[in-house]
């Protein structure tokens, strides 16, 4: 079963955004990678976002790559992460009020949908949104192989007319976030060119950067977004909003009882 943390916050977090109706069930947050560390990252930085009102759940792929940074693994993590799901909603407990997929890239993005009774979202998805309410958006995110994977994605939630430019720095989110401070210097560098793309704000992308954009800000004159953040205020958001949710309209996800199960068991 897929390793699985939960938190609940003490009454110092801090809610960078509150929906408008408590959610009933928890945030069920995806690492669709099998690092632990990132997802014990996620799930400190999304219940920051949330607030001690909202339980935050998170879960560890049970196969795939240690960090996602080009297509294969990227394919991979959309198995991985509809086997995370499906695992989390067999488990114990009320059922998610959202899903979120925490990696930068939004593996699964449409099947997660497809199965999910509850509302599914991304952290790309999310902060793409976020950031073109700025007007044109940069993105800057860890691993040379993203911004061709990102420009698909971007064009087919229809953000790519207000995405400027995609700046991947040569480490990789999973290195950046053991090394912040080596982090912070070239991420910096990074913000301060894609300023000069003309981008009205900058998305600091990935799992392995959150919390980063916050410490940034006091050097980058145009707002920086954290993806993470973003896809906890997006999927509280989506939760809070009765036409989102499936079940609230009627439908069911599709069965999958003729598949012939293929994860590792």
């Amino acid at each position: 079963m897929a390793a699985a943390t939960t938190s609940t916050a003490s009454p110092a977090s801090t809610a960078a955004s509150a929906p408008a109706r408590t959610p009933t069930g928890p945030l069920l947050v995806i690492n669709p990678n099998t690092t632990a560390a990132i997802t014990t990252l996620l799930l400190q930085h999304a219940q920051a976002t949330a607030g001690p009102g909202v339980a935050v759940r998170a879960v560890t792929a049970r196969f795939g790559a240690p960090y996602i940074a080009c297509e294969a693994s990227h394919a991979v993590a959309a198995h991985a992460a509809l086997d995370a799901m499906r695992q989390a909603l067999a488990a114990e407990g009320p059922p998610p009020c959202a899903v979120l997929i925490g990696c930068f890239g939004d593996p699964g993005l449409w099947a997660l949908r497809e199965r999910s009774a509850a509302p599914v979202t991304g952290l790309a998805e999310a902060a793409f949104a976020e950031a073109s309410r700025h007007g044109r958006f940069a993105v800057v995110t860890g691993g040379e192989r993203w911004p061709p994977m990102l420009r698909r994605l971007a064009q087919a939630l229809g953000h790519d007319a207000a995405l400027c430019g995609i700046l991947a720095v040569a480490p990789t989110g999973a290195q950046m976030a053991a090394d912040p401070a080596a982090a912070e210097r070239v991420l910096v560098d990074a913000c301060r060119e894609a300023v000069d793309t003309g981008a009205r704000a900058i998305i600091v992308g990935g799992a392995g950067l959150a919390g980063l954009a916050a410490r940034l800000q006091p050097m980058v004159p145009v707002p920086l977004i954290d993806s993470v953040a973003a896809g906890v205020r997006q999927a509280l958001a989506l939760a809070a909003d009765p036409a989102a949710t499936r079940v609230a309209a009627g439908h069911a996800p599709p069965s999958d009882s003729g598949w012939i199960p293929v994860a590792p068991v």
